[in-house]
């Protein structure tokens, strides 16, 4: 009786997933160091869940006008949808943090010039006091295969 109740349990987690965490791949873009604290990208069941990115080059540089550092998180971002096989029209949310509620314009023109197509993903968009570096700007999204 217990085996099978066993058997029956076991089961069960199979069938609905609760020991998926197999299921779950490392992204690292082509030329970025790996990270000991942290993945840039996370694949789960046909879900990408990108790491926040500022706007710093591989050099590890912020580029000079807010727009650029901006251009760039988004072009950080870009490597780990394409290494991880997702486009940006697989993005169903994106999460901008900024450190400066009056750059909010300036960082939304180039969103939306950027690469999102119709029905673009949801959007949060959150000021804090400061960003770890001395970037102004990181964004994180998730998208779905």
């Amino acid at each position: 009786m217990l085996k099978s109740l066993i058997t029956s349990v076991v089961f069960l987690a199979i069938s609905t997933g609760v020991t998926r965490g197999a299921d779950k791949k490392m992204i690292l873009p082509k030329g970025a160091p790996p990270n000991a604290a942290w993945s840039y990208g996370i694949l789960a069941d046909g879900t990408l869940y990108v790491s926040g990115m500022g706007g710093e080059d591989a050099a590890g540089k912020i580029p000079a006008s807010f727009e650029d550092e901006v251009r760039q998180s988004f072009d950080n971002i870009g490597a780990v949808l394409k290494e991880a096989g997702v486009s940006s029209s697989d993005v169903v949310s994106v999460q901008v943090y900024l450190t400066d509620g009056a750059l909010f314009n300036r960082m939304n023109t180039v969103y939306k010039a950027y690469y999102f197509k119709d029905p673009k993903p949801a959007r949060t968009t959150v000021v804090v006091a400061k960003l770890v570096g001395e970037g102004h700007v990181e964004i994180t999204v998730t998208a779905k295969k």
